[in-house]
């Protein structure tokens, strides 16, 4: 019987130092399906990731969307490229000289949470092995469904957030009363000029002009001694219709799709965010020069808006979370998961600002990794997108006052000493939203892994009984 071969000692080290390519097996995916199959999966991932991306979603989640629907129908290593307006796809089988390559333009579009939580049962649904002309069928059923709320219920929320922030900067009855009319009227403006497709920087205009020619009004009757607007505080008016304004703008994603590596969609989302910033600062600077060309000035605060008591935080914070919650489209369930978070960001807050002694924008980026975390970890359990919940629990925080106390006073500051006024405020509130959009972030990014181990610590369990 032959003997093999002997191996020298430096083959012999070299197997066991090195890896021979011929032990290793042929892992290259067989194409199982056809072309007509593999551009209607692609065609439905496309839209998808489309449609999530223009009613909220960050790019990181549209990604992982569109790669999961192709993976479900066979196709691995589908390569995707998300922009701020676009987003391309490229799909190479193995062994083919072409790839298919898909482009589709997405269409702005105002957050629409209901949809995007249907999207994600869809998404459910494919990975448990939906079939492909049903999950089609079941998207285009999503796709044709209208936003949930009448245009008019749409106005009714916004302008109740800005009695949310009155109370949470304890207003008055009256105080609250005043914000909901300047609200409703900025908010119906903004609609009207929504409906002309007026762009929306101009928009931002129009809504902080009204809101602040208002406030102005109060003052001047305030100040000639009519009740019952003697002692009112109209700062109070603007900062809640600066906070109506920036509720709707999207600094948690642009941060987070700056984390994830998608700098140009982020670099498309701040741009965007600046832009409708400016308008809000023209709008309001174009309303207090049209009070002081009239005689009637607004004076100047002794500083930014001070919080009211710990309950009033907490009923504010509540009602603005449900407002936002409402004038997105959300639905039972995320309205009442977005009040819980309400609540939770206004005692994180006050906790981190008045037991800890933290600084505003540290209390505040606090707040808000806690009501993000929380968020992740309730949201995914109740089939709930967390970036719905999220987003209605930080607008609470948005430092309107701060904004406010800051435009006013480079209103009134005197040119001939060449200090701008309220830069001081104006840098406190660039603060409080960046530790707000970090805060954010960071929450939902802890919140993921320690979701992930509870979800596994769950299906082990549940082995275990079975």
């Amino acid at each position: 019987m032959p003997q093999p071969p002997r191996r020298s000692l430096y083959s012999t080290v070299r197997h066991v130092l090195r890896a021979d390519p011929a032990d290793v097996p042929d892992t290259e995916v067989q194409p199982a399906v056809d072309d007509a199959m593999v551009l209607r999966a692609l065609d439905l991932a496309m839209r998808v990731g489309e449609q999530m991306f223009a009613v909220g979603a960050s790019a990181h989640e549209v990604t992982l969307a569109v790669t999961r629907v192709a993976e479900a129908y066979g196709l691995h290593g589908v390569h995707v490229d998300v922009t701020y307006t676009s987003i391309a796809l490229s799909y190479q089988r193995s062994g083919e000289g072409w790839p298919h390559t898909l482009l589709r333009v997405v269409r702005v579009a105002a957050p629409d949470h209901t949809k995007l939580q249907r999207l994600q049962a869809l998404l459910v649904d494919i990975d448990g092995g939906l079939d492909l002309d049903e999950a089609r069928a079941r998207f285009r059923a999503i796709r044709r469904v209208p936003f949930r709320y009448r245009p008019q219920v749409v106005v009714v929320a916004r302008a109740l957030l800005t009695v949310g922030v009155s109370i949470l900067s304890g207003g008055t009855a009256t105080v609250a009363a005043l914000t909901f009319v300047a609200a409703l009227a900025a908010a119906s403006t903004q609609s009207g000029l929504a409906r002309l497709r007026v762009p929306s920087f101009f928009s931002q205009i129009a809504g902080a002009f009204v809101t602040t020619v208002v406030a102005v009004a109060v003052s001047a009757l305030a100040a000639a001694g009519v009740e019952p607007f003697t002692g009112i505080r109209p700062s109070i008016i603007v900062a809640s219709g600066i906070v109506l304004m920036l509720s709707g703008l999207t600094v948690v994603g642009a941060a987070q799709d700056a984390i994830d590596g998608f700098a140009l969609t982020a670099a498309g989302r701040i741009l965007d965010l600046t832009l409708q910033t400016l308008g809000l600062v023209v709008g309001i600077l174009a309303g207090l020069e049209l009070g002081s060309v009239l005689g009637y000035r607004m004076t100047l605060p002794d500083g930014p808006l001070p919080l009211g008591p710990l309950p009033g935080q907490v009923a504010g914070a509540v009602i603005i979370a449900v407002s936002v919650a409402l004038f997105n489209g959300a639905g039972l369930r995320i309205v009442v998961i977005s009040a819980l978070l309400g609540s939770i960001t206004a005692l994180g807050y006050d906790a981190a600002a008045s037991l800890a002694g933290l600084h505003v924008a540290a209390a505040s980026g606090v707040a808000a990794l806690v009501a993000s975390f929380v968020g992740v970890l309730v949201a995914h359990n109740l089939h709930v997108p967390s970036v719905a919940v999220t987003t209605a629990a930080i607008v609470p925080l948005v430092p309107g006052g701060a904004v406010f106390y800051g435009l006013l006073g480079m209103v009134h500051a005197d040119p001939a000493s060449g200090a701008p006024g309220g830069a001081s405020s104006l840098v406190l509130a660039a603060s409080v939203g960046l530790a707000l959009a970090a805060g954010a972030s960071l929450g939902i990014y802890l919140g993921t892994p320690v979701r992930a181990t509870l979800e596994s610590v769950a299906r082990s369990r549940a082995r275990v009984r079975r």
